[in-house]
Order: structure tokens, then C-alpha cells, then sequence
């Protein structure tokens, strides 16, 4: 055989084992997306009922130690709507999406369907946010009566941009829960946002002050015994410290969700036509 067959022979068969690799690759991927795709939802429900602290309140664990069939029955509790942040209303869809398809996040990267952040009263250190937000009603289980509403929040910390979910109780200013589904942050330090005990001192905390201002956040340091709106600073972590206290005025102020929670004080609960 001549050094040109043989190299042809060469060439083809690794021609023919790429091919074969892409082929493989493209049916896994495919083949996994459906599973990928419902183990994401599965870990946004699991963060979700844990800000709400139904998980807590119904099996005395974080939803991470439930089964998936005991998550999603929790989350029968669970609705979710759309809601302009401009006008503070519930609407049915976005652009043909509706609340199941609606992603708030990809939103973000749409000219069309987001707003710039310019000079807000609390920097969350981004430069957009969306126009419409996806939020979540806890209802409770057997009266099926308002109990407690979900709210997505995200700002920059340290090193990244926090994800997370802010639980607020029925009277719309008292917190129920927090949590980070995605960050960063150095573990450890700014990661201690993840840390259980440090999330459960956020329930009972108060949102706003008397005047209206948003004012629950991070102390430097210990936060103060008595006090309604502080929990304790993440120690070594002063930069995400500081972002966690500004994502959170930022979402609960004229910039984002208070308009939305004005509306629903004085309207109710029962606006919504959509949802599932």
C-alpha cells in the first residue's frame, strides 16, 4: 500500500468516527433535553416552596429532602402570573407567551421586552431588567384563600449576579423567606448566602419602614438584637453583603415590584385571569 492510500484510508475513518461522535452527541443532547429541562423546573419549584417555607412547614425539611411527587403536590399551592411592572397589573401573556412559556430571563436579552436601569434609588449593579415579571401566589391548601406571594429577585454581588426568590406574607411587607437558586459568590464567604441558618433569620423581618422605604438588608456585622429589618452581614463578604441589601430595596421599590404590591393591596389578589 503507497503512503497516499494509506493516509486516504486515515482520513476516512476519522472523517467517518467524527461524523459518527457529532451523530451521537446530537441524539444525546436531544435525547436529554426533555429530562434537563424538567429537572430545571424541578429545582425552581424546590426554591420557590423553600422561600415560602411550605416544604418546612408541611415535612419539617428544605424541599431538597422531598420526593418529586411530594414537590409537585406541594406546588399545587403554587400559581403563577405575569405582571407589567410599569402599570403594576396582571396580564395574560407577553407577546403570544403565556404564563407556562414566559421566560423572564430571556426577556432581559429582548430590546423589545426589556428596561434600562438608569439611576435607580438602590443599584442592583445591572443595566436591565424586565419589563414583565413572573411571579407566584401561595395559596393555602384547603381555603385556597391568598397566603403569601413569591417574588423573583437577582442583583450583583462579588463576583457574580445572585438569583433568587423573596417571599413576602399576606400583608405584603412581612418576610416569609429567601433564597439563592444561582450565584457566584466565593464559597465560604459571599456563598454563605446558601448557608440555612443565615436564611432563616430573614423570616419575620419587616420590607419597608413606616415612610414606605424599602429597609430590610445586611447589618455590618451582627445585626442588632430587636432590630426588624437587619439580618446578620455575610462576614468577610462586605461587597456581596452589600449587593444582596441593594437587590432587595431595588425589587421592593417604585423601580420594580412595589407599584405591583400597591395594586394588589388595593384590589386584591383575585385580579388575575390567567395562570396554571
Amino acid at each position: 500500500m503507497s503512503q497516499r492510500e494509506s493516509n486516504a484510508q486515515t482520513f476516512v475513518v476519522a472523517t467517518v468516527l467524527c461524523v459518527v461522535c457529532s451523530l451521537f452527541v446530537s441524539g444525546a443532547a436531544v435525547a436529554l433535553k426533555e429530562r434537563q429541562a424538567a429537572n430545571a423546573l424541578l429545582d425552581q419549584q424546590k426554591n420557590i416552596l423553600d422561600a415560602a417555607g411550605l416544604a418546612k412547614g408541611q415535612y419539617g425539611v428544605t424541599a431538597s429532602g422531598l420526593t418529586t411527587d411530594q414537590i409537585k403536590d406541594l406546588f399545587k399551592q403554587v400559581t403563577p402570573y405575569i405582571v407589567d411592572l410599569d402599570t403594576g397589573e396582571f396580564v395574560t401573556d407577553v407577546n403570544g407567551l403565556d404564563v407556562d412559556n414566559y421566560d423572564p430571563r430571556e426577556a432581559v436579552n429582548s430590546p423589545d421586552l426589556r428596561e434600562d436601569i438608569v439611576n435607580p434609588e438602590f443599584n442592583p449593579g445591572e443595566k436591565f431588567r424586565e419589563k414583565y415579571a413572573k411571579v407566584y401566589v401561595v395559596s393555602d391548601a384547603k381555603t385556597k384563600e391568598f397566603q403569601q406571594i413569591v417574588l423573583p429577585v437577582y442583583g450583583k454581588g462579588l463576583w457574580s449576579t445572585l438569583y433568587g426568590y423573596l417571599a413576602l406574607k399576606k400583608d405584603l411587607n412581612t418576610i416569609q423567606g429567601l433564597t439563592f437558586y444561582k450565584h457566584g459568590e466565593t464559597p465560604g464567604l459571599g456563598g454563605e448566602v446558601d448557608n440555612p441558618s443565615w436564611k432563616l433569620q430573614w423570616e419575620g423581618k419587616t420590607l419597608y419602614n413606616p415612610e414606605g422605604v424599602p429597609a430590610a438588608g445586611l447589618a455590618k456585622g451582627t445585626a442588632p438584637l430587636g432590630n426588624k429589618y437587619e439580618v446578620d452581614g455575610l462576614t468577610g463578604a462586605t461587597i456581596t453583603s452589600r449587593g444582596v441589601t441593594n437587590l432587595i430595596r431595588y425589587w421592593a421599590s417604585d423601580d420594580a415590584y412595589k407599584l405591583f404590591l400597591t395594586h394588589i393591596k388595593e384590589h386584591g389578589i383575585d385580579t388575575p385571569k390567567a395562570g396554571s
